[in-house]
Order: C-alpha cells, then structure tokens, then sequence
C-alpha cells in the first residue's frame, strides 16, 4: 500500500508499506480523509512535537476516517463496508493511569502518529475493533474526521468543568480552537470571545458560534472592559503561542480557570506567576481527549451545518506537499485541511 513520509522537516516522499491481514478483534480499514492537525505541522516544520523529536522516516496523520475492507477473526457487529471514525491512541488498559480512567495517560501508551507508530496519511490500517467508531451514511468521511480534535475539544470543556453560563476566551481560531468554540456553544456556555489575529479565522470562529471575535492586540482590554474588569470565568489557550498563554493569565477572573490545550513550541513559556497567585487560578494541561469520540460524533450529527464551512480545502495524498504548505502558512482561507489518501 502506498503511505506519505515525512523523511526531513518540509520533505514528504510516497513509499510504498506492507501490511498484513488483520489480526484477531482487528479490523482492515481504507482509509479516506485525514485532517491535518496543528502537531502534525509542528513535527512538519519544526522536527518535533511538544519536546519529543522526529524519528525519520514517519508517517504522520491521526485525524482519519475510513471503510472496513477486511475483518479479523472473533469480530462480531462490523463487517465490510462500514464506515466510520478511527482513533488513533492504542492503550494498555493495566497501567496505573488506565486503571484509574485516564487512559489519555496511558504508560504505555502507543500513539498513530509518533515515531515508530505510523499515522494514517497511508493508504490501509489495522485496528482493534474499539478504535473504529461506526458513522451514519449522512455524514461525510471529512465530517468523521473532525470527531477527533472535537473530542480534544471537549475533552477540555469537562476538564476544566465549563458550566452552563460561564464566560469564556478561546485563543487562537484554528480548527482546534473552532472545534473548542462549536463544543461551548453545545455546552450553553455564556458568551464567548475568540481571539485570533487571521481575519478569515476570525469570520469562521464567529460562524461556530463566537459571540465576538478580536485581534490579540485589543483582546485584553476589550474583554475587561466588557466584564467590569472581572475577566472570564475560563481562558482556553489554543494556540500555544509565545504570549498566548500568559495572556489567558490576564483574561481568567479572579478563582478563575486556564485550559492550555494548544501545544507550545518550545519547553519553557513565560507567565506572570504574581497575577496567577493573587487571582488563585487553577491551570488545566489538556492532553488530546479520554473517551469523548462517541460525544464527538453524536454533536457532528446533530449540527452539520455548524461544522461545514469549517472543512475548507481538500487535497489527494500525491498533494501532500501542497497540503502541508497552505495549511502550515495559513493561506487561501483554510480552516481544516483534509488529506485523501
């Protein structure tokens, strides 16, 4: 089967991989429509993703949907032909993490896309059946892909316990952050500001659901202004970015919540450590998602219309070059790029 290879910062090849049957409680899917994720671009350009380096060559990709071709021994309920959404972590379910229900901090935890675990920017996949979540015939296999960075999304929403009501800043409108936008607005939170400076980001955030959108440069003085100079019951930092997160410190109300789910370039971020202890914030790490797949897609099927202008551009894997170069420099008004192996 052919796979696209990340063999250098900015270099794909197409390769050729080989792949077995599937094994017992496995299935073989087709893969058909791969988002491309805000760590995919990082390993792209930068060589590593959150502090954990390259191993070349890899094959990134772990936004994926497909169709079942083959079906292991033991499988019951799925048969060829079915579609649906694939999740990309493969866990121990013995280690202390995964006992006490946070799988998404799995020991051993093995995830499609890192080095030596190739993604799914490749033509076929094996997967235990309980990473294939069926889709209806109404929803697009882009549509299905979002369910993984929705499921991020909301991961963070139940993380840093997001009532109905609350205000809240999203920072940073790309797909991550516009999934995080159509989740609260699911989750009848209160108003809601995103804070992005690319003006097409800005015009899809309030599509999703954005109360208001702002550029940094006025965000903080706007939304203080707005809140009596409370600030926001949570800040949720999307973008990881040099001075986004110290920002969320400023936005959060005092007793307050910060979510960082955005993955920062560099090991070391800068934030004023007095403003986080008068305020007595409380800082939530969001590390991709613990079971909200299911959630994901059922919010996916209930408001299409919410996520469609979100799935912008569309590109065939001997694109990936392309792919990776618009959605890594922002161009032609891209929300979420798609790739069609």
């Amino acid at each position: 089967m052919r796979s696209a290879e990340l063999t250098a910062p900015h270099t794909f090849r197409l390769a050729e991989m080989a792949i077995d049957d599937p094994g017992p409680g496995e299935v073989q899917v087709r893969v058909e429509a791969v988002g491309v994720c805000g760590s995919d671009l990082h390993a792209f350009g930068e060589g590593h993703v959150g502090g954990m380096p390259n191993v070349y060559p890899m094959v990134l990709g772990h936004e994926p949907a497909g169709r079942i071709v083959k079906t292991g021994s033991g499988v019951t309920g799925l048969a060829v032909g079915d579609r649906g959404a694939l999740e990309p972590a493969l866990y121990c379910y013995h280690c202390e993490w995964c006992l006490s229900g946070h799988h998404n901090v799995c020991a051993n935890i093995r995830f499609l896309s890192n080095p030596n675990y190739p993604g799914f920017f490749r033509e076929l996949v094996n997967l235990p059946v309980s990473n294939f979540q069926p889709i209806p015939d109404s929803m697009s296999y882009g549509e299905a892909a979002l369910a993984e960075p929705l499921a991020i999304a909301m991961h963070s929403l139940g993380l840093a316990s997001i009532g109905p009501g609350e205000t809240v800043a999203v920072i940073g409108a790309g797909p991550i952050g516009l999934m995080t936008i159509a989740a609260l607005r699911a989750s009848k939170a209160g108003r809601v500001w995103a804070v992005e400076p690319l003006a097409h980001r800005r015009e899809l955030a309030r599509g999703v659901g954005a109360d208001v959108v702002l550029e940094p440069d006025e965000a903080v003085k706007e939304i203080l202004a707005a809140t009596g100079k409370r600030g926001v019951d949570c800040a949720i930092d999307c973008a990881a970015g040099a001075e986004t997160t110290g920002q969320a410190v400023f936005l959060a109300r005092h007793a307050g919540r910060v979510a960082i789910t955005g993955i920062h370039s560099t090991p070391l971020v800068t934030l004023d450590g007095s403003t986080m202890r008068r305020k007595e914030l409380t800082i939530f790490n969001v590390r991709r998602s613990n079971h909200e797949t299911h959630d994901a897609l059922e919010l996916l099927k209930a408001h299409p219309n919410w996520f469609a202008p979100v799935l912008t551009h569309t590109r065939s894997m001997e694109q990936i070059d392309e792919a990776f170069a618009i959605a890594s420099q922002y161009r032609d008004g891209v929300g979420k790029m798609m790739v069609r192996p």
